[in-house]
């Protein structure tokens, strides 16, 4: 069994580094696509059967050989000088002097801890790989979700390149390239448990998305690329110092041992934990680095999805809930990751509320639970822990049907305004219904997101945290008024509306038909997936506490579960009824309209208003700029956020001088 283990896992890493260096080669569009449809097929079988064979699986090392070992080490100190090389001729090109600084200075970092930290601890270690039931939970999201916006990626693409300049070229196959080595990276992440191994998967994910964002290579792309990497260099220099303080004070350079040994010395610890705190809210588009990810909104669709979905943003929350039991146990980066998450989640769902742009809907709404998952984290008890795994994997599933929705949305009524949807229930009737099945999955119960809302807010309350559970309630509430305003602008059901989806590529129906299928499938499975996945790895964990950590954990088990059923049959029923008729407009249950005076023209929806003027009925929402406006709350967020990490920076060194 461990040797299949060891085959998949580098299976899944080789995988898609294979599929990458053959699109870079292959631009014939249909045999790229029939490539992508096989690569995407390996890549997702290969993660099913690694979740299927490793279902309540505790942390297991899986060896590796030393010739491997030498390899990958040399490799990594070539792969770090190649990223810091791309960026700083790109920052040269673009004359961005401070992504040339920030790019030496995190390459001389990570160079100084291979090389000359006991001679690169990585060869000496023959713990590099691991599993464990958070992994995964990873592989599922990256392998399945992944690959099905690549898949939809190869319609999305096709009328991309419709709308190219005469001047410009088809560059499909670098885009192609690019998604399948993110995979690649997110998959040494989760894997690794050497501390540089990670770190060589988080530059490459770093510098992938860089080059995704400014793909179309427009001013704003452009500017909103550099903006990317120059945050995620400080996350990265962050990882870097983090894993100098863990080898020279802590002697390791192991995740597992890290962790461990943080339990027993919370004050040694503070602020190597206060430093990868901060390289995963970076990573995380925590306030205040949101704005990288608010930026990412100018590249195409698919790379929306993959960074906010199941790769990018992922990663620094993974890494959150890796370092949760730390979190649970040391006071200075425990208040750091709650108070930063509490406060993105709060204000960036406030400010989701005065959008009209869907995507940038998305993307506030996507760092505002990306903010839960992290409060969840920094809280570290076993029900928050049961939380932000669940919440991970409802966002994703969610997330990514609704990313992909809006962008063939898009393509077909040519906004992405949501006052423009009117009517999209007639115009394009199972895309409506599956993005309906999306936003119900985000906040009503009893769908997945809000069951998960409820374990935090149950984990708030016994871990006493009071300004999270006021947090959790305002910004629910606000969740509540955006998600619920449009769907109410899809539900309307608008006459004489004429059908325009019959366009739409089968690859984008593959990969939204994957999402919606996730969604419900997630919910229906919730149980299974608590018993056989979250929980081993909740109880894994928390043995380290002894009894102590054994009575939450058993207590956690069986609150509220034999509710659960009851909520997930509702949840069934309420999903069939999106699909219930078949879309088609029913003319004998038309009517002509009446809207406050005798009707003219039902089809433009025009009327004779009190003063016989021809008068066109419209709806629009409230969006309530004047209150939860970018211009108002961005400042207050990003200011709190920085005196928080400040503070808490402080608070850790001043911990760790006490223990010398």
């Amino acid at each position: 069994m461990e040797e299949l283990i060891k085959d998949l896992l580098f299976g899944l890493i080789g995988t898609p580094i294979i599929a990458a260096v053959v699109m870079l080669f292959i631009r014939e569009g249909k045999i790229r696509n029939i490539l992508t449809y096989a690569f995407a097929a390996i890549i997702a079988i290969g993660s099913i059967i690694l979740v299927a064979t490793n279902i309540g699986a505790t942390y297991k090392e899986i060896a590796v050989p030393d010739i491997t070992l030498e390899i990958t080490h040399f490799l990594g100190i070539a792969l770090s000088v190649v990223i810091a090389g791309v960026i700083i001729g790109f920052g040269i090109k673009y004359k961005n002097k401070f992504a040339i600084i920030l790019a030496v200075i995190q390459l001389l970092a990570s160079l100084y801890v291979e090389i000359f930290i006991e001679g690169g601890a990585a060869p000496k270690s023959t713990s590099c790989l691991y599993i464990d039931s958070l992994t995964v939970l990873m592989v599922f999201i990256i392998g399945v979700i992944g690959t099905g916006i690549i898949v939809y990626a190869l319609g999305y693409m096709t009328d991309h390149n419709k709308h190219l300049a005469p001047e410009e070229t088809d560059r499909s196959n670098n885009f192609f390239a690019l998604m399948f080595l993110f995979l690649s990276a997110m998959f040494i992440i989760v894997f690794s448990n050497n501390m540089i191994w990670m770190f060589a998967g988080w530059e490459v994910t770093t510098l992938c998305s860089f080059l995704l964002i400014g793909y179309t290579k427009t001013d704003e792309a452009i500017k909103n690329s550099f903006r990317q990497i120059n945050m995620n260099l400080l996350g990265g220099i962050a990882f870097a110092a983090a894993m100098f303080l863990s080898a020279t004070q802590l002697q390791t350079l192991e995740f597992n041992t890290f962790v461990t040994t943080g339990l027993t010395s919370q004050a040694l610890i503070s602020l190597p934990a206060c430093l990868f705190a901060f390289a995963a809210i970076t990573k995380a588009a925590q306030m205040p680095f949101q704005s990288w990810l608010l930026g990412a909104m100018v590249a195409p669709t698919p790379t929306s999805a993959l960074l906010h979905s199941s790769t990018m943003v992922k990663a620094g929350v993974f890494l959150l809930i890796k370092l949760s039991p730390i979190f649970f146990t040391c006071i200075a980066p425990q208040l750091m990751v709650m108070l930063v998450g509490g406060v993105s989640f709060l204000l960036c769902s406030f400010m989701a509320i005065s959008q009209t742009n869907a995507k940038r809907v998305l993307a506030y709404s996507t760092i505002a639970n990306l903010g839960l998952i992290t409060a969840c984290a920094g809280v570290g008890s076993p029900e928050a822990i049961w939380a932000a795994m669940f919440l991970m994997l409802f966002h994703a599933c969610a997330k990514s049907l609704l990313f992909l929705c809006v962008g063939t949305a898009e393509h077909h009524i040519g906004s992405r305004d949501i006052e423009d949807m009117d009517g999209l229930f007639r115009r394009m009737p199972i895309l409506a219904r599956f993005m309906m099945v999306g936003m119900m999955a985000m906040f009503i119960a009893p769908f997945g997101m809000l069951i998960s809302k409820w374990a935090a807010l149950v984990s708030f309350i016994d871990s006493g945290q009071i300004v999270l559970i006021l947090i959790l309630a305002f910004g629910s509430a606000a969740t509540f008024m955006f998600w619920a305003k449009w769907l109410g602008k899809l539900a309307g059901i608008v006459a004489h509306e004429k059908n325009i989806e019959k366009t739409v590529h089968t690859s984008e129906w593959i990969g939204q038909m994957v999402m919606v299928v996730l969604v419900i499938l997630g919910i229906l499975a919730m149980p299974v997936i608590s018993e056989a996945i979250i929980m081993p790895y909740i109880l894994d964990v928390f043995s380290a506490f002894g009894q102590y950590g054994i009575y939450y954990v058993v207590s956690l088990q069986y609150v509220g579960m034999s509710n659960l059923f009851i909520s997930l049959i509702s949840a069934s029923v309420m999903v069939l009824v999106l699909f219930i008729g078949s879309g088609k407009a029913n003319k004998k249950n038309q009517a002509d309209i009446y809207l406050a005076g005798a009707g003219i023209n039902s089809e433009k929806r025009q009327y004779l208003g009190s003063l016989q003027t021809k008068t066109e009925a419209t709806s629009r929402n409230m969006y309530l700029d004047k209150y939860f406006g970018e211009k108002r709350i961005t400042p207050i967020g990003n200011t709190v956020n920085i005196i928080i990490m400040i503070a808490s920076a402080l608070f850790a060194v001043l911990s760790c001088m006490g223990m010398m």
